[in-house]
């Protein structure tokens, strides 16, 4: 079948290419942007998050007819944005802060075709147990937290330091895949069809 458009994950995540087996999806390329991710002075979480999966989409190479799919992963403790620590130390210092309280997860899903754009967030709770220094130093030496929002990965080892979420888990992962899957069939992404 080559009907269907090509898909473009804008994304270097493995997790989101993960994700999107899960319901069937194989991008034909990836293709990860190079934008600036440093927050607005005085930027809220979620505006944040949307707007970083907006400028993603936008700044993906594809021909006019392409499907380009982006998504940002935020977590955001009150007002404050946790990005992907720079390394150790402030890894530590993100698992210190969450240890023993609830946190946000933002995921924001951009999907664009031609001049058209589709995009949807979604915010899930998520509660990280009491962490003792000897919890928090077998992770940091893990190396699980790198390349993380937050410093943690719900699907890896941290998955044992969070007893409880509200939300969506592949949300918290990466990508929400109900969410996604809308957006993709809106851009008309033949998905659900057994075509492969």
């Amino acid at each position: 079948m080559t009907d269907r458009p090509t898909l473009i994950l804008g994304s270097g995540s493995p997790r989101r290419l993960e994700l999107l087996a899960q319901i069937g999806v194989v991008p034909d390329d990836v293709r990860p942007p190079d934008i600036d991710e440093t927050p607005g002075k005085a930027e809220l979480p979620r505006p944040y998050c949307a707007r970083m999966a907006r400028e993603k989409a936008a700044a993906v190479p594809c021909a006019a007819d392409d499907i380009v799919l982006c998504a940002d992963t935020t977590v955001a403790l009150g007002r404050r944005i946790l990005g992907k620590p720079g390394d150790a130390a402030e890894a530590e210092a993100f698992l210190r802060m969450m240890s023993g309280r609830r946190h946000k997860v933002i995921t924001a899903v951009a999907v664009k075709r031609g001049d058209r754009l589709w995009q949807r967030d979604v915010q899930s709770t998520v509660r990280m147990k009491s962490l003792s220094d000897a919890e928090i130093a077998s992770y940091l030496a893990s190396g699980d937290w790198q390349g993380k929002a937050g410093g943690y990965g719900i699907q890896g080892s941290a998955g044992a330091l969070i007893p409880w979420i509200s939300g969506s888990f592949t949300g918290i992962v990466g990508l929400p895949l109900a969410e996604t899957a809308n957006l993709l069939i809106a851009a008309g992404y033949p998905l659900l069809k057994g075509t492969s």
